[in-house]
């Protein structure tokens, strides 16, 4: 099987297949990928079968997903206020479980921890139902243009303050993690949902008030897709100004607002995807991640394509 060089491969596209770490690894190890990120949902006992891969060579680990190893409680899951919690007790969990993370990342060779910073509390029938009318009535219609603006004002009244803590708890975990020289960086994520955060200009805001710290944006391609598309901001044109905060990224595509596809093959658009891969080629960390429908056959064709994408883009431009 070609080896996929560079490019990391998630376990989400298969830990729901496994209850063991090592035939969950070995399966993506017979994709062709030397390297893995290891996601939210692994758990402590997969890992006891997973670490002995990493310390015989047979696996890298190019990051790890905040929080990890799985935790169960939804306060510290992937869709939470996390580090943005008025309520002390539980932001410094939220804390503590970053600096966890990072130690993990660590420990496993990764030198990144993708991290999920936050979100303006909304009912989860707000975001569902947007969606609906996105998918029924279309973005230019007056029902979802009115939806779209009682969602835009709420967020704006209170997303401020949310990210003012995100801040202060990055600064938190980023001087623990210095302090325990972790040397990883904290790549925050472009999120699914329009009441997360961060927005493009929150993370560039983010990063602005951490200089010097190592944080920096994660931008899942999916993810900002599926935004743009909702109307939250503009994926390829903010993007410009956040190229040299990119810590790693995350490769697939976006069909309609289902994420997590094969880039070119899934969507059978052979440019759309073009767009992205500047920001792809700047990331230190690559990482597929893709959901269990994408076959190995779509799966390599989709590498192969893009490789071949980025190849092309780098003779153009004399490298």
């Amino acid at each position: 099987m070609e080896d996929k060089g560079e490019f990391s491969f998630s376990t989400c596209w298969n830990i729901k297949r496994h209850t063991t770490g090592s035939g969950m690894l070995q399966e993506i190890r017979e994709l062709g990928f030397r390297q893995v990120e290891l996601n939210y949902n692994v758990t402590e006992e997969m890992l006891t079968t997973i670490e002995p891969m990493i310390e015989r060579g047979e696996i890298g680990v190019s990051s790890v997903h905040n929080t990890f190893p799985h935790v169960p409680d939804p306060d510290y899951g992937t869709d939470s206020v996390l580090l943005g919690f008025a309520d002390r007790e539980k932001r410094k969990r939220a804390v503590d479980l970053l600096v966890r993370s990072a130690e993990y990342a660590r420990r496993y060779g990764g030198e990144a921890v993708v991290v999920h910073p936050g979100e303006v509390p909304f009912p989860d029938e707000f975001g569902k139902e947007l969606e609906q009318i996105y998918s029924g009535q279309g973005k230019d219609s007056e029902a979802y243009r009115r939806k779209w603006a009682e969602l835009l004002e709420r967020r704006e009244a209170q997303s401020a303050g949310y990210v003012q803590t995100i801040i202060e708890s990055l600064d938190e975990v980023c001087n623990r993690a210095v302090s325990k020289g972790l040397n990883v960086r904290f790549g925050i994520e472009t999120r699914s949902r329009p009441q997360q955060i961060p927005t493009l200009a929150e993370a560039k805001t983010i990063i602005n008030a951490l200089q010097g710290a190592p944080v920096g944006i994660w931008y899942d391609t999916g993810h900002a897709i599926m935004m743009d598309r909702l109307g939250l901001y503009d994926s390829v044109g903010e993007m410009a100004g956040l190229m040299d905060d990119i810590v790693g990224v995350h490769i697939h595509e976006t069909i309609g607002l289902s994420d997590h596809w094969c880039p070119y093959v899934n969507s059978g658009n052979p440019n759309f995807y073009d767009a992205y891969l500047p920001m792809i080629e700047r990331a230190q960390v690559k990482v597929y991640e893709l959901k269990a429908a994408c076959r190995p056959e779509e799966i390599h064709e989709s590498h192969r394509l893009l490789t071949a994408k980025l190849a092309a883009g780098r003779e153009q431009a004399g490298c």
